[in-house]
């Protein structure tokens, strides 16, 4: 009885290692899908620098490849006013907003973003 529960548990976990071996041969090993098609870009309207006094850089953990940098720069570039540029190097994100921002809404942009917050810097 002992050996037959073993040996299931075992099928069980070969089986869960199988499911996610061909999950990342079809879909990439990428954190947010490299072989998906790339999110668009956000393009911002209003391209002038004088126009944003106010700005905020935020460190973000979890951003590890390109396409997680484009989710946080367009969770903040959709927002009117707000204007992102993420760096995947520094592990941070610069944003430009026309007006104060709170330190709360910019945690919890990147964290609706589906990434870490750790504060200002």
């Amino acid at each position: 009885m002992g050996t037959a529960i073993i040996v299931i548990i075992l099928v069980l976990i070969i089986a869960f290692a199988v499911k996610s071996v061909i999950h990342r041969i079809r879909h990439g090993s990428s954190c947010c899908g490299e072989r998906d098609a790339a999110e668009k870009k956000v393009k911002v309207q209003d391209k002038n620098k004088s126009h944003y006094p106010y700005k905020y850089t935020i460190e973000v953990d979890g951003m590890h490849c390109s396409n997680c940098v484009r989710h946080v720069e367009n969770a903040f570039n959709s927002q009117d006013g707000l204007w992102a540029s993420a760096s995947l190097e520094k592990k941070t994100v610069e944003v430009l907003s026309k007006k104060e921002v709170e330190e709360e809404l910019l945690k919890k942009t990147v964290f609706d973003a589906g990434y870490t917050p750790l504060g200002l810097i």
